[in-house]
């Protein structure tokens, strides 16, 4: 990898030889291992275009190609933070009103998936629907940070798929049932460092066809705003995940669909669904 900085840098997490490792994405489809862990390089509080520095230092592995490794998800979270009704579209969508401040849940780790691994829909559940949505990747500890502050603490970005027991969403009324089946939060499939996430435009496809299109200057509150407000309630750690809310176009997930969210500088994240096991 050249020691020239790109305007962004993708961290993708791979399992290979019987172990995990982070690694850089290289443009010509291969991934170069790092031989630090990222989320310490970030946590010593080093800012955008220092972090990025050190990354391209840390990037002396060996290069392989991605085909012949596993994905995992780009960040081992120890919380994954959602923010609903998070689009003024989707509130209406689901006839709800606007939220006057941040309307936050919680999703255990458990529901990480890969990038291009396979959600099973619960029996539990009539209804499962698909949610693209911008996450934001902590870097470096935070609490009570300002807004102004408050993406200094943000590694990067990532596409999520916040997916949601729609019956059970509403039947329960508060979220942690709907959302919280395993596997039902796939990221990555790699955290993007150095974007500007007001440039950003989230988009969702389901078998190819197109059900979500949004820019991220859309959100009622943005993500300084999120990362400031949530670290007022609870101390966000590094690798921890904010779902920052979905568009317009939610709709049912059915056994043999494939759901790819796809936002540009970061990439697509791909996720089959499945019915239960037996």
């Amino acid at each position: 990898m050249s020691d020239a900085l790109a305007p962004s840098l993708r961290i993708a997490r791979f399992a290979g030889s019987g172990s995990a490792f982070y690694a850089l994405l290289e443009d010509d489809g291969r991934a170069r291992e790092l031989t630090g862990d990222p989320f310490a390089l970030s946590a010593q509080g080093a800012p955008g275009t220092e972090i990025r520095k050190r990354l391209v230092e840390a990037a002396r592995g060996a290069s392989r190609p991605t085909g012949a490794l596993r994905w995992l998800p780009p960040a081992a979270p120890s919380k994954i933070i959602g923010v609903g009704r998070n689009y003024r579209a989707h509130a209406e969508e689901l006839g709800h009103a606007l939220p006057t401040e941040p309307l936050l849940f919680l999703k255990p780790s458990s529901a990480a998936l890969e990038p291009g691994g396979t959600v099973e829909l619960p029996r539990a559940s009539a209804r499962v629907d698909y949610e693209g949505e911008l996450g934001l990747v902590i870097g470096r500890r935070a609490r009570r940070v300002t807004e102004e502050r408050a993406l200094e603490h943000v590694l990067g970005y990532t596409c999520v798929n916040d997916i949601t027991a729609r019956d059970l969403q509403q039947k329960d009324v508060q979220f942690t049932r709907a959302k919280g089946f395993d596997g039902f939060c796939p990221f990555g499939p790699c955290v993007a460092v150095g974007l500007d996430p007001r440039e950003l435009r989230v988009e969702t496809f389901v078998n190819g066809a197109r059900r979500q299109s949004a820019a991220v200057a859309q959100m009622i509150f943005g993500p300084a705003r999120l990362v400031s407000y949530i670290s007022h309630i609870m101390t966000l750690h590094p690798g921890d995940l904010i779902a920052t809310g979905t568009p317009e176009g939610v709709g049912p997930l059915r056994p043999g669909d494939e759901v790819a969210v796809s936002i540009e500088g970061i990439g697509r994240l791909v996720t089959r669904v499945a019915a239960a096991a037996d």
